[in-house]
């Protein structure tokens, strides 16, 4: 009597199994073996010749007293590491105020970029209304003109509405770019009609459109213009130079400026302040690069 032993049967994979395994890129095989590492030594080479000269002299900052900054003894890793430049840093600078100064800056000026470009862009956007042209080039126009050209009538402005030596004269100039407001137009006119439309055959008013059919689709851009605003805003030494004279009310960047004339030659707390600058845009780009990434993919930047 023959004993028929059952072949074990093959799980079958469901639809979507299939439509994902389907879906998962394959690495080509001429990217394997050399090809493949020819190409991640390439992006090695890439990324040191960008970041190389950020990192490499920040590690200064961890040097102890007694590692050389220059010299021939000195070396580009930190023979022995310290934080005695960042508890120097702190401890005799008033690095704290001029963050604080710099982040109640940014905070105004972000708030300010993403609710006037976001109103101004959709108007643009929108046909139908007499002088929209005009306006365009306008705006357009704007770009044209280096900020250095208008230095000193906005500097008589600020001076002439008593807001001289305050962080409120610090943002006011550029509380509004003419590239973020271009930007918010074309994510604007990016979207189909039909969605404003629908809103529109459903009763919807012309602010209800705006707020919560047309707003919610670009948040790509309105990333992007946040982001951007803020790194601006950080970063921006010049005009705070100009309309700040009290240390109390100096930004980042100016107190980097004054912590090098302060300490003489001791880089490593003029690097240690430099770290502390940085790590501020390090943390909102990452907690933002999803979003940032998706409004240059949408095609955000194409005016």
């Amino acid at each position: 009597m023959s004993v028929s032993v059952e072949q074990p049967r093959t799980p079958r994979l469901s639809e979507w199994r299939r439509r994902r395994r389907a879906d998962k890129p394959q690495i080509p095989t001429t990217l394997k073996g050399w090809a493949l590492v020819r190409r991640y030594i390439y992006l090695v080479v890439v990324l040191l010749v960008l970041v190389g000269p950020i990192i490499l002299p920040l590690l200064g900052a961890f040097k102890a007293p007694s590692d050389p900054m220059f010299g021939p003894e000195a070396t580009l890793i930190p023979k022995e590491w310290s934080l005695q430049a960042f508890s120097t840093l702190f401890a005799e600078t008033q690095i704290v105020r001029y963050v604080s100064n710099s982040l109640i800056v940014c905070i105004l000026n972000v708030i300010s970029h993403l609710v006037l470009a976001s109103l101004g862009g959709y108007m643009l956007s929108r046909k139908g209304w007499r002088g929209r042209g005009i306006v365009l080039l306008i705006v357009m126009s704007a770009l044209i003109f280096p900020f250095e050209s208008i230095m000193l009538s906005l500097y008589a402005q600020v001076r002439a509405m008593n807001f001289y030596d305050t962080l409120i004269g610090v943002w006011m100039p550029g509380m509004l770019g003419p590239f973020h407001l271009l930007l918010m137009r074309a994510a604007f006119m990016g979207i189909p009609d039909e969605i404003e439309d629908a809103a529109y055959i459903d009763g919807a008013s012309e602010w209800q459109r705006f707020w919560k059919v047309m707003l919610p689709q670009t948040k790509g851009s309105l990333t992007i213009v946040g982001l951007t605003s803020f790194i601006f805003a950080w970063q921006d030494y010049l005009w705070p130079l100009l309309i700040v004279q009290s240390d109390t009310k100096s930004t980042m960047m100016i107190g980097i400026a004054r912590l090098q004339s302060s300490f003489g030659t001791d880089y490593r707390v003029v690097l240690a302040g430099a770290i502390t600058a940085l790590i501020p845009i390090l943390v909102l780009f990452f907690l933002s690069q999803k979003y940032f990434f998706k409004g240059i993919e949408d095609g955000g930047l194409k005016f």
